[in-house]
């Protein structure tokens, strides 16, 4: 009975956002109070239901603001790059080479220096100067989100290793193989929403991008093995994206050259601006709950504002107005992602998703390490970052794995891969998307399909290689 209580909310929101009867703001309310049942039964006896939902809701908001500062100031980021372009960058033609470099290129660099769907934000505008909106648009958008654990310079990942005790360098390279994988499973799915968005991408084509794929994830291992895995993420999709940029745009004459240095400072200033602050250890930072990770000043958020306003002082002809849109399109988004932040901590700081997890665990026996990949699925869906998959359940899964005699790097490195790869597909991050696109969040999983079920796949396929090798 309990475990049917603490599995009702995630049933009960999946049901919701899958039948399409509920946006995501009122599906995880229904959410949040269907797991108030859960959480009492769930709570150590003497813990009281109000100060225990009024303490992690506190955490919750505290958490959410990291997120939702990211969003808006992305957001703020790509309204001031708007503006200092030249108005003949309002419009682009839908080639497969532009989508793919817009989406799985440009985008996965963008996510990789900002984290927190940026990256995907990007991707979407990029998609709508091309003519491509609504659904198809949406999904292609969210195909920029697949370098999660390298997303924001690898904030989760350095979070989910220090929850084990293993060194980060560890637990990202043994995430870089099964995540090299499961990024050359993308093409096919990649060439099927270009379709569905009315773009034929011909054979040769095909061959091109899956070289391209091929690049970024040998690139991915190869910066995990030899540098900080901090920058493998922005080595690998940035490399790729400068040859492809090249290939599509060649600078013509001084005039293309100073277009192409105007079009690319920003994002190199940016670049630069946040690998600077993150050089910066022992950066002040506000901390008001012990055990969450602080607020730095040198944080994503800031740096992104700070960045932002600078490039709108060069035109500050209109700035309140541009200022005032950018905010207006994140308070959707942000609710949603206020409250599935919420009720991912709900459920994590009640025992409810360790206690999921424990039961799957102990039901399958030794089938129990087959199960990693869909709990890190799982929780990536629900919590929809990195940040929040790895303080869930990082630990758990990292236990799952060495009772079946896996090492904590490679069972850590299993679940920051499911988690991750399921969190850029997340509800939040979907509402998200599905909100700025004016489409719904179970249309853009209806074509997503085919990521989601290769994430499963392909850990369990590491799995067996690492039990039986």
């Amino acid at each position: 009975m309990l475990l049917l209580l603490q599995a009702a909310p995630l049933l009960l929101l999946l049901s919701l956002l899958l039948s399409g009867r509920a946006g995501p703001v009122p599906a995880c309310l229904a959410a949040l109070a269907a797991s108030l049942p859960a959480i009492l039964l769930t709570l150590p006896p003497g813990g009281g239901l109000l100060p225990f939902l009024a303490a992690e809701s506190l955490r919750g908001a505290y958490l959410a603001l990291q997120p939702i500062g990211v969003l808006a100031g992305g957001l703020l980021f790509h309204a001031a790059v708007t503006r200092l372009g030249p108005p003949d960058q309002a419009s682009l033609p839908a080639t497969p080479r532009r989508v793919f470099a817009a989406t799985l290129l440009a985008g996965t660099f963008v996510e990789s220096v900002t984290g927190f769907a940026v990256g995907g934000v990007f991707a979407l505008a990029q998609l709508r100067r091309m003519g491509l909106l609504g659904t198809p648009a949406a999904a292609l958008a969210l195909m920029a989100l697949v370098l999660v654990p390298w997303g924001g310079l690898g904030p989760g990942t350095a979070l989910g290793a220090a929850l084990i005790g293993v060194p980060p360098q560890a637990v990202a390279l043994a995430t870089a193989w099964p995540h090299a994988t499961w990024l050359l499973c993308l093409a096919p799915v990649f060439w099927r929403l270009c379709a569905r968005a009315g773009v034929k991408v011909p054979g040769a084509e095909k061959l091109a991008q899956f070289g391209l794929m091929g690049l970024v994830a040998a690139l991915l291992l190869a910066a995990n093995l030899l540098l900080p895995f901090e920058a493998a993420g922005i080595l690998a999709s940035g490399l790729p994206l400068l040859w492809v940029l090249w290939r599509l745009d060649p600078p013509q004459g001084a005039l293309g050259w100073r277009r192409a240095l105007l079009a690319l400072a920003p994002w190199a200033g940016l670049a630069a601006a946040l690998l600077l602050a993150r050089s910066w250890h022992g950066a002040p930072a506000w901390k008001p709950f012990p055990t969450l990770p602080a607020l730095p000043i040198t944080h994503v958020a800031v740096v992104l504002a700070l960045v932002s306003a600078l490039i709108l002082a060069l035109r500050p002809r209109g700035v309140p107005r541009a200022v005032l849109a950018a905010l207006t399109r994140a308070r959707r988004p942000a609710l949603a992602m206020l409250l599935y932040v919420l009720l991912g901590r709900w459920l994590a700081g009640s025992g409810i998703a360790a206690g999921l997890a424990e039961q799957a665990g102990g039901a399958l026996g030794p089938l129990a390490p087959y199960a990693m990949p869909v709990l890190g699925m799982v929780s990536g869906v629900v919590t929809g970052s990195n940040v929040g998959s790895n303080a869930a359940l990082m630990p758990v899964q990292a236990a799952l794995g060495q009772a079946a005699g896996l090492p904590a790097a490679l069972a850590g490195g299993l679940h920051n891969f499911a988690g991750a790869a399921a969190s850029g597909m997340s509800f939040a991050v979907t509402a998200m998307i599905a909100g700025l696109a004016g489409t719904s969040p179970a249309a853009i999983w209806r074509l997503l399909w085919p990521s989601l079920l290769a994430i499963p796949l392909v850990g369990w396929a590491w799995i067996t290689l690492a039990l039986f090798s």
